[in-house]
Parts: C-alpha cells; structure tokens; sequence
C-alpha cells in the first residue's frame, strides 16, 4: 500500500482495517474519526502495539485497549490516560515488564509497594521514581540495588549506611 492511497481512503473504513492490518502505523493516516473506531484500532495494535500513538484520545482512555497496547510494547503506558495512569491492574502489568512504567504512574501508584516491587525488579534503578516512603523501604532497597548498584543512589540516607545494602556494592 503507498501512503498517498492510504491518505486518499482514509474515511473508508474497510479500507482503512486492511491498510492497518498490513502495517498498525498505518493508524495516523485514518480520519479523525475512524482513529475512534475501536475495531480499527485494535486492529492496528495487534499489527504493531506502538500504534496506540494515533489513537484518539477517547480511546486512551479505554482499559481494553491500553491493555493491548501495553501488552504489544509495555512504553505505550506513556498515551494512556491519566486515570489509567493511576489504574493499579494497568500499572502492575505494565511494570512486570517495563520497570520503566513506574515513571509515567501516578503519584498513588508510586507508593504502591507491590506495583513498585514489580518495577524495580525489571529495572533496579527506576526506584528513583518511587514515593520517599517507598525509597526508605528495606525490601525493594536491597532488590533494587541487587539488580541494579546504581540504585544506591536513590535509596534513602538511612538505607545507603545499611550495612547489608553496602555489602551488595562490593
């Protein structure tokens, strides 16, 4: 399919659903309101997860299809809506894979332990991001610094003089 086709046909939605079928980008090209269509764009995003970026923001705001897109490529969780932001099943899934989550969750999730569990065992280093209540808690201390030495920067005072976390520096 060449782009200028796809632009041309960007109201049709037969249409539309085998351009996205073919390659999930193809998204960007559809109308303002077929990138509402939830056939289309779980369609897209079953050919290609990163193509959550052209949906409308109504549709960001669907669980179903957050889901899907976090699912195909875990960074997406970046379109979601604050409220899926803040949405703990979204987070924990989306963490589990992608520690770097963490980053884009709401202020409530960031001191969430189990969520903030998840991310820092993917990624050590992204308890920078967790609350300070969380960052002074021994537990992910020491599984963030496991995984990653670097963590100790970002641990609380209290924690970085804990003999048993200094010792997994060395």
């Amino acid at each position: 399919m060449e782009v200028e086709d796809i632009i041309k046909n960007c109201n049709d939605k037969e249409y539309m659903l085998n351009a996205v079928k073919e390659n999930g980008k193809y998204l960007e090209y559809a109308s303002e309101e077929l990138k509402e269509d939830k056939e289309l764009v779980t369609e897209a995003l079953k050919q290609d997860a990163e193509s959550l970026e052209f949906a409308s923001d109504k549709l960001k705001k669907d669980k179903d299809i957050i889901m899907l897109g976090i699912k195909g490529a875990p960074w997406t969780i970046c379109y979601a809506s604050d409220k899926l932001k803040a949405d703990k099943e979204v987070l924990k899934e989306c963490c589990r894979n992608y520690g770097q989550a963490l980053y884009f969750a709401s202020e409530e999730i960031r001191d969430d332990k189990e969520i903030v569990k998840e991310a820092v065992t993917n990624k050590g280093i992204i308890i920078k991001y967790a609350s300070s209540n969380l960052r002074n808690d021994k537990e992910l201390a020491l599984i963030a610094v496991k995984q990653n030495k670097a963590a100790y920067h970002f641990i609380s005072k209290e924690l970085q003089a804990d003999e048993e976390i200094k010792s997994l520096l060395s």
